[in-house]
């Protein structure tokens, strides 16, 4: 079983069943039969109520191995691929796993890469704190390395990549996606475009790149307008098609 939230005002924990909590609030046992909706208390009598963790907690509450993937791409690529139920994906540049759970809580089968050993081990431990652990594959290596194989496990519905070496796989991608799937690439420095865009005109089509920004609004007695804290930019998605 997945983990919970554990809230109290403006406080959120996050603890699976049968766990405890300890705060300046009391100590708190969660029950190993915890539901949506309960609430629960410390033994100093105060309130937790216990809430199911969604996609946007996945992001706040997932152990870092270093920057995740933003909200606002995951969405794109989920919305311009299409990835659902029944769908396997293709996954490198693991990382913290935000993508990959977001793609698991969608109904998909992800196989996804991580080169690091170490973040391989806590992307794992995400996917049991998300619930999803049953869907992703987190395998640590360099999906370069195994792509003959990888060809042979497909084909894959999409294609989905955070990684300096993407280019060589996007080569592959007719390879490795069933007709008419997706990839979809994420590139940090617009350098990194050019290279994905020039890989994938040898077999993909429909290809198209989005720079993704984003400005929050602040609404106030004087009026409303757009923050001037924070950073608008995130980085660009590339996607394509096989025919």
């Amino acid at each position: 079983m997945g983990a919970f939230l554990l809230v109290h005002g403006d406080r959120e924990y996050v603890r699976r069943p049968g766990e405890e909590l300890q705060t300046d609030l009391g100590v708190l046992d969660v029950p190993e039969d915890v539901e949506h909706g309960d609430e629960l208390e410390t033994h100093l009598g105060e309130p937790f109520t216990v809430r199911e963790l969604r996609g946007p907690d996945l992001f706040e509450h997932f152990e870092r191995t270093g920057a995740p993937m933003m909200p606002r791409d995951a969405g794109l690529v989920m919305g311009h691929t299409g990835a659902g139920g029944g769908d396997r994906v293709l996954d490198a540049g693991t990382g913290t796993g935000v993508l990959a759970a977001h793609l698991a809580r969608a109904g998909a089968d992800v196989t996804t890469y991580e080169t690091d050993p170490e973040f391989a081990e806590v992307a794992r431990e995400n996917m049991e704190l998300g619930g999803v652990a049953d869907r992703v594959d987190v395998r640590a290596g360099d999906v370069t390395e195994h792509l003959d194989e990888l060809v042979a496990e497909g084909p894959f519905d999409v294609l989905t990549l955070d990684t300096g070496d993407s280019p060589d796989v996007v080569e592959r991608a007719p390879e490795l996606l069933t007709a008419g799937g997706f990839v979809a690439v994420y590139s940090p420095f617009v350098e990194s475009v050019r290279e994905t865009v020039e890989a994938g005109r040898g077999g993909l089509t429909d290809i198209r790149t989005f720079e993704t920004i984003q400005r929050r609004m602040d609404v106030g007695d004087r009026g409303t307008r757009p923050s001037t804290a924070g950073v608008g930019h995130t980085g660009y998605l590339t996607f394509a098609r096989k025919e």
